[in-house]
């Protein structure tokens, strides 16, 4: 259920996304890399649930599930072989968390553009979207690597929204982490906690200062459960 005093009743004319955690359930192929690289070194696999938490942590944060003995510079040293298996099995075991597509295609009758804003490589998200149909869908894509800043830095969500040629101030963004929120409200863009993504337990989304939460994506399949833009 959206939590907010305020609807606008009406859906925003853009909308940004968080990729991983927020339209796409990408931690069954993150297991499937971890266990891939344990299996090679004669480890026993991690569970789904222990490695969910982590996975809008990012690489490292995964890699220090997957390895928790090692010290950190060890862990560091084995991101790129994670990221190398996982490109390699890149959308196998992923989905999209269930309303997203139904939610997309609401927004696209209303007439508003959406784009995606992650912290992962843009070469990794830009894989992922012809496997999804997105590649002309998606007005704009703002990977972890395209600028001199991320995530929560608002500069990747100022030049989305650059890109697709909009005030961000009459933009929305979506994500599942609290670096999502900080980085819209640093670019005065208005924004949405997605509860259904991937969360450590002593995370508090309401301390995130998002104008709405929202338990499922089909809720924002509804006008009214979006907030209104901040223009």
């Amino acid at each position: 259920m959206a939590e907010s005093g305020v609807h606008a009743g009406l859906f925003p004319q853009a909308v940004l996304f968080d990729l991983d955690g927020t339209l796409l359930d990408s931690a069954p192929d993150m297991l499937a890399t971890a266990n891939a690289m344990l299996a090679e070194r004669g480890r026993a696999p991690i569970t789904l649930d222990a490695l969910r938490p982590v996975v809008s942590k990012g690489s490292r944060a995964m890699v220090s599930v997957a390895f928790p003995e090692l010290g950190q510079e060890a862990r560091d040293a084995l991101v790129p072989e994670f990221l190398d298996r996982y490109e390699a099995l890149i959308g196998q075991h992923a989905v999209l968390f269930d309303g997203v597509a139904g939610m997309l295609e609401a927004l696209e009758a209303a007439d508003c553009a959406w784009g995606i804003v992650t912290n992962k490589p843009e070469y990794l998200a830009r894989l992922i979207l012809p496997q999804l149909g997105w590649e002309t869908r998606c007005a704009v894509l703002i990977g972890g690597d395209t600028l001199a800043q991320r995530k929560p830095h608002p500069l990747p969500l100022l030049a989305a929204a650059e890109r697709m040629g909009i005030d961000p101030g009459i933009c929305i963004y979506v994500g599942d982490d609290e670096r999502d929120i900080v980085a819209a409200n640093a670019a005065g863009m208005a924004s949405v906690a997605a509860l259904w993504g991937y969360r450590l337990d002593a995370d508090d989304p309401l301390a995130w200062g998002a104008e709405v939460m929202i338990e499922q994506p089909a809720e924002l399949q509804q006008a009214a459960a979006w907030p209104p833009s901040r223009r």
